[in-house]
């Protein structure tokens, strides 16, 4: 496990300076958010979710509220909108439980038979299908979500729902950049050495992989970013990372959060 993220004296000031004058900046049209969130649709303005940080630490995350009540239960439903699974689909891995192809073509188990849940199957198609499964738990997206209402989609369009998240910043929770925190479900199967590095640094409004998400198009690459920042972040980092987000911004340019 990694060990919790300690934010110098300087990216804390910065923090804390940064997030007061953005809500001070952003308080009336959080105002004119609020009453339309409301007025769309029933349920609280504002979306509390438990979320995992630097060194795995939960904390409770807050935005604006862009979906239907209880659209995580409907989750489930939605696998086959999901377009990291049709991006697996197109490449040929198996992300249900079929017969494994290399075991037909050489007649002959292609790697031990393992048995699980009383179901014989061999080890590496048993490996790609829990690679398939990892991918669909943790990282969901789909074009025109039907769990999201019409003005969370405009929210989430120029990523106004995000505005809260300067809340957790002054609270502690997060820092402006960094990693974005995870769902307590995705965050579980995050835990073998490979993936958990992105859990050293701390939990980010924005970072490394959304700035350069116009050039990811596989999980594991938004990934590797993670990691990429966790081992490589400084104050100079921070900067680029800060004002390419704020061009990006202001230019009402889609920016994955």
């Amino acid at each position: 496990m990694p060990k919790k993220y300690n934010i110098s004296f300087g990216k804390r000031l910065f923090d804390l300076l940064f997030s007061f004058f953005a809500l001070l900046f952003f308080s009336p049209l959080m105002i004119i958010i609020f009453i339309a969130i409301k007025l769309e649709s029933k349920g609280p303005a504002l979306y509390c979710q438990k979320r995992v940080g630097s060194g795995y630490k939960i904390f409770v995350l807050y935005k604006f509220r862009t979906m239907y009540e209880n659209s995580e239960q409907q989750l489930p439903k939605l696998s086959q909108m999901n377009a990291y699974l049709k991006s697996l689909r197109e490449e040929g891995e198996p992300v249900s439980l079929d017969e494994c192809l290399d075991c037909k073509a050489q007649g002959k188990p292609c790697s031990p038979v393992l048995h699980i849940d009383g179901v014989e199957i061999c080890e590496n198609h048993y490996l790609r299908l829990k690679r398939g499964q990892v991918l669909q738990k943790v990282f969901f997206k789909a074009e025109n979500d039907p769990r999201v209402t019409r003005v969370g989609r405009f929210l989430r369009q120029y990523h106004l729902d995000e505005i809260p998240q300067f809340l957790n910043v002054l609270k502690g929770d997060m820092s402006v950049v960094g990693n974005r925190p995870l769902p307590m479900y995705e965050a579980e199967f995050l835990t073998i050495d490979e993936w958990s590095y992105r859990f050293l640094a701390p939990a980010g409004i924005t970072g490394l992989w959304q700035v350069r998400a116009s050039e990811i198009h596989r999980p594991e690459e938004r990934i590797a970013l993670d990691n990429q920042y966790a081992l490589t972040r400084g104050f100079w980092t921070d900067l680029r990372i800060l004002f390419k987000t704020i061009i990006t911004f202001f230019r009402f340019q889609k920016v994955s959060y």
